[in-house]
């Protein structure tokens, strides 16, 4: 995967609103058609979280038995991105009234709209069956209950939909991290599971975890419990920049069916030099990300995390909904 990143770097960054490669490509005429998405009827074989990918290449078909768990899949890949005018733009943003406005909320947003473009990210591998989640996009976050040593965390899992703004991601995130910090006493429905479970005795505790994996193999989990995993999602993402650190290339979990997890650090400045070779200091945030490579191949991560890198250095671009939204394959 890293030559064919680098092989792609070579060749220029993608427009975001061009046609999302997929595994079995269609003639132009066919992908138009796909361009809206449309409302999927359930069939047999669908997961409560996601449905079945029936026509997907049998390469890609075959890679989940040869790589059965999460953790043989792991490829890693770091960027960063140049944030001249991400800042400007979260200045322009507080300014405006979103008093909490950040990298995070750019970082999830150009999340959004690569999922929008190039709908495979929002695949899943569970059963040693691929999935795609459609149109629902879940985030999850570990946060502080409140800005303390001591202070427990929690998750908080964000619904997005493709057609998300940055103002929409803003606007969602906020409503999630409220909910909890305003009542640090209070325990969210994360907290009373993890209670639960924490007080099974551990012999137990372990076949409570193998039951569970037993019925999350062929989708038998309930729905509200897969809401309340942190393990099941699109992406989980995590700061180190509020830890004072470079970001961390995080492992993906084999419970549950979280492909990606998303590490960024704090501000960086470096000298480079520009277009017409003057020195000169830039600001940048690194980001590395772990990745299940059984979604999809090298070339379409490549694609997608272009994508991210134009959004976050161009946020102006989130500030509209994109022009169309690509479907994944049936």
């Amino acid at each position: 995967m890293t030559e064919q990143l680098q092989q792609e770097e070579q060749k220029g960054t993608p427009e975001a609103s061009s046609p999302a490669p997929t595994e079995n490509a269609a003639p132009a005429d066919e992908q138009k058609k796909n361009v809206t998405p449309k409302k999927r009827r359930r069939r047999f074989g669908d997961r409560s979280d996601g449905y079945k990918l029936r026509t997907i290449n049998p390469m890609n078909k075959f890679m989940p038995y040869v790589m059965p768990q999460r953790c043989d899949a792991c490829n890693t890949y770091a960027d960063r991105f140049d944030i001249t005018k991400t800042d400007k733009f979260c200045r322009e943003k507080v300014k405006a009234g979103k008093t909490n406005f950040g990298f995070l909320h750019i970082m999830v947003a150009a999340y959004v709209r690569a999922i929008s473009q190039r709908p495979a990210l929002n695949r899943f591998v569970s059963g040693q069956k691929i999935y795609s989640r459609g149109e629902e996009i879940q985030v999850v976050m570990a946060i502080k209950k409140t800005l303390a040593l001591d202070s427990p965390d929690t998750i908080i899992k964000v619904l997005l939909h493709p057609s998300d703004t940055v103002d929409d991601v803003y606007e969602k995130f906020n409503a999630a991290i409220t909910a909890v910090q305003s009542q640090p006493e209070e325990k969210s429905s994360f907290d009373k599971l993890n209670k639960a479970l924490s007080i099974i005795p551990g012999l137990l505790c372990r076949w409570t975890v193998k039951f569970l994996n037993f019925l999350d193999y062929f989708g038998l989990l309930p729905k509200k419990l897969l809401w309340l995993s942190p393990f099941h999602g699109t992406m989980i993402i995590t700061s180190m920049g509020s830890l004072g650190i470079r970001p961390i290339y995080h492992h993906i979990y084999n419970f549950g069916n979280l492909p990606v997890f998303l590490a960024y650090g704090g501000r960086r400045s470096d000298v480079t030099t520009d277009r017409d070779g003057n020195t000169v200091t830039r600001k940048y945030i690194e980001m590395k990300a772990v990745t299940d490579e059984r979604i999809c191949d090298g070339y379409y991560y490549a694609s997608a995390f272009k994508i991210i890198k134009r959004c976050v250095e161009n946020p102006e671009l989130l500030d509209v909904p994109p022009e169309k939204i690509y479907q994944d394959i049936d």
